[in-house]
């Protein structure tokens, strides 16, 4: 048994987020990513809710979170901030999050020392030595993500939608360069445990077009965190940037584990 499920609603900035809670034991915050809702992420809440009292929500535009004005990094972090001063935790929790989230998670820690146990980090906040957007690959990202946005019409007015632009995620993945770049002083800054946890191949198997490179960049940004940040473990899953839905079980085990399971 896992206790009650509670859905309720934050108001911050003008957005309406929508904020679910449930389960029994440590609090836990589960912070999705860009162009993924909480719902997208639930086989992995109930997984975690089994032992955890875990907390989901939907960012800005995604899901059922009302939309913005704009899209940015600050605005996604607010959101962050804003659910958990509101969720009524009683103690310092864990914070996981996916891929952008992990981002918002490791700006949000580094910002509020002493207010949490542990960060899980799910495939992002990763200092890769090069931006992986370039003059070169701009075209090939800008194409994918456009057709991204135009397949998420279908989705439109469920719990899954995103109502995010090609070009909103294109500028927030411009964004995401810049901060990557100097993101180790944010876990610098960091006062509670970290461990996280990688893709194998973050764009897929295939060496064609910008996956190669891609999945160079990532592992080379993953070497040059653990050789300034020894003490931060690492976990390898052989899977592509989508691991969090089709690799739930394995993640939370790792969650679970006192001391992850680095390889």
């Amino acid at each position: 048994m896992t206790g009650e499920v509670r859905h309720f609603t934050v108001h911050h900035d003008g957005v309406a987020i929508p904020v679910t809670r449930g389960g029994r034991g440590r609090p836990l915050v589960l912070v999705p990513g860009l162009s993924s809702t909480q719902a997208d992420l639930r086989e992995l809440a109930e997984l975690l809710r089994r032992d955890h009292d875990v907390v989901t929500f939907d960012l800005r535009g995604h899901g059922l979170a009302s939309a913005a004005d704009r899209y940015s990094f600050a605005g996604f972090l607010g959101d962050l901030a804003a659910v958990t001063a509101e969720s009524g935790l009683t103690s310092p929790p864990v914070l996981v999050g996916y891929s952008l989230g992990a981002d918002l998670v490791v700006h949000h820690a580094a910002g509020h020392p002493g207010t949490f146990a542990e960060l899980v980090l799910i495939d992002g906040a990763n200092p890769v030595p090069e931006p992986f957007l370039t003059e070169d690959t701009l075209p090939v990202f800008r194409a994918m993500w456009e057709e991204q946005a135009a397949e998420a019409v279908r989705d439109r007015g469920t719990a899954r939608q995103v109502l995010l632009t090609g070009q909103d995620i294109l500028d927030l993945n411009v964004e995401l360069d810049a901060l990557r770049s100097r993101v180790l002083d944010r876990y610098r800054a960091i006062d509670a445990p970290v461990r996280m946890i990688m893709s194998t191949s973050l764009a897929g198997d295939s060496d064609e077009g910008p996956a190669p490179r891609v999945n160079r960049l990532w592992r080379a940004g993953v070497e040059r965190l653990t050789h300034e940040l020894p003490h931060v473990p690492v976990s390898w899953i052989d899977a592509d940037h989508g691991l969090v839905f089709t690799h739930a079980a394995e993640i939370a085990g790792v969650v679970r584990s006192p001391h992850g399971t680095a390889s």
